[in-house]
């Protein structure tokens, strides 16, 4: 039998901080924050060329089958997050559907995530910034993550119009490969409905289905962000009717940002087998000279600092739903649970996301947790898949979204995904099993114990 215990914000004080988080984020200041998190300049400029190393011009058939199998996770999203709009995202979503135990081990999935993403992504500055000034890699990564928690930790809407002035930037370098590649237009549309591959010996080779299944993980991941709604629905006004709005509009126009520059760039390149070793900042400035590649490489720069932000920002408000809902000793709970005095935002559980993001940065390796960072991320969006098919056999929640073809996006986010952790290395997949057997243990040795005590998931009123 499934459990489920769904109880309110004054039911549950796990500290003597009643104040809540304030509802102050319409839809078009929280688009601003979901759509930094994508970071799709980001994605174009990082992700892209790999799918062309792999699939050659058949990458923006990638990208369109990404783009679909994104569509049914988001569908997930807005369905479940609009039923349960808590802070603690993916977790509390479960916890409803699926019970504790499935909704534990849906947050210690999203756990490795919180630390190991921004990091990563904070990694990458100092190689945007090389044409311009050389620095340390770990340090800057280091100096990056402190930045963006110290940012996080002011008020939400101040961090909307920061990050949304950082967004405009990135959008505008997109626009100018976009821009760029309409100028050097080397072969008609067809090269997009029969595209090819470099082979082995450097030809080009039809482009098969079997290679396009092969790209799907990484396609799929291209435009991952937009859950960063949920985490946010706390802050959002009207969750009920705007979380479903923000979800599909951030992924609309991330995926426009990414696919018009894939498009032009296949159709511009010299010789398709460019595609196969070149990166974007050879194409721009072969077509707009070093200077406009310099430009670009700093929006990247920019890009990778923006999505930190809203990446820590996002984090904290799940740390901080944590302690709420009673999963951690008390003392924990009532540090975790403290708001600003002034801006009303979970410091503590910022400063729990950043400083020990700034040290993986400073003094680990941290981009060889690539691969398993993938399979966390697979294996919990199968879970909010089997939790989106179990919530419609609940009473229904009347106000919430429905997503149209049910329970086709679920089922095809089970068989998407499912494949591609069929095909991941062996060791990434031995390390998330390692994952969900600590986050049992620690669920049925101390939270299973008082159950009317412990991991209270909170279904935050909307007043």
């Amino acid at each position: 039998m499934i459990e489920s215990m769904q109880v309110t914000p004054d039911e549950v004080t796990p500290a003597p901080d009643r104040r809540k988080l304030a509802r102050v984020l319409g839809p078009g200041a929280a688009i601003l924050l979901v759509l930094s998190c994508i970071t799709p300049a980001s994605s174009l400029f990082i992700i892209v060329p790999e799918l062309f190393a792999m699939q050659g011009s058949g990458a923006v058939l990638a990208v369109v089958a990404g783009f679909a199998v994104s569509i049914a996770i988001a569908a997930c999203y807005a369905e479940l997050g609009t039923r349960t709009a808590s802070s603690g995202g993916e977790y509390a979503m479960v916890t409803q559907t699926l019970g504790k135990s499935m909704g534990w081990l849906t947050f210690s999935l999203a756990g490795v995530l919180l630390w190991l993403i921004p990091p990563i992504f904070a990694l990458g500055t100092a190689d945007y910034l090389a044409d311009l000034v050389d620095l340390p890699r770990a340090a800057t990564g280091a100096i990056v993550m402190l930045l963006s928690t110290a940012t996080a930790i002011l008020n939400i809407k101040a961090n909307a119009v920061v990050t949304g002035t950082f967004l405009a930037l990135e959008l505008i370098a997109a626009v100018v490969v976009t821009i760029l590649g309409l100028g050097h237009i080397q072969r008609g549309p067809g090269e997009l409905v029969s595209p090819h591959v470099i082979g082995e010996n450097g030809g080009l080779e039809p482009f098969t289905l079997a290679i396009l299944i092969s790209g799907l993980a990484v396609s799929t991941f291209l435009i991952s962000g937009f859950g960063t709604t949920v985490y946010l629905s706390e802050e959002i006004v009207d969750p009920r009717r705007n979380v479903a709005r923000v979800i599909f509009w951030t992924l609309g126009l991330g995926g426009l940002v990414i696919l018009v520059p894939t498009v032009t760039t296949v159709l511009a390149v010299d010789d398709l087998s460019d595609l196969a070793s070149g990166n974007f900042s050879q194409w721009v400035a072969a077509w707009g000279g070093d200077r406009v590649a310099v430009a670009v490489n700093v929006a990247i720069a920019i890009a990778i600092l923006n999505a930190v932000i809203v990446m820590v920002l996002q984090n904290a408000r799940v740390v901080y739903a944590s302690a709420r809902d009673r999963s951690w000793p008390t003392p924990v709970n009532g540090v975790l649970t403290k708001l600003h005095p002034r801006y009303a935002t979970p410091w503590l559980a910022t400063l729990v996301i950043g400083i020990p993001g700034a040290i993986l940065a400073g003094a680990v390796e941290i981009e060889a947790l690539l691969g398993v960072t993938s399979v966390v991320i697979s294996t919990m969006y199968v879970v909010v898949a089997i939790a989106a098919l179990r919530a419609r056999r609940q009473a229904p929640a009347t106000q919430a979204w429905r997503m149209p073809l049910w329970p086709l996006p679920p089922l095809v986010v089970i068989g998407a995904i499912g494949y591609a952790l069929a095909g991941s290395a062996r060791l990434d997949i031995l390390i998330t099993a390692g994952v969900v057997v600590a986050a049992l243990t620690y669920y049925y040795l101390f939270l299973a114990r008082r159950p009317g005590e412990r991991f209270l998931v909170v279904e935050p009123t909307e007043d």
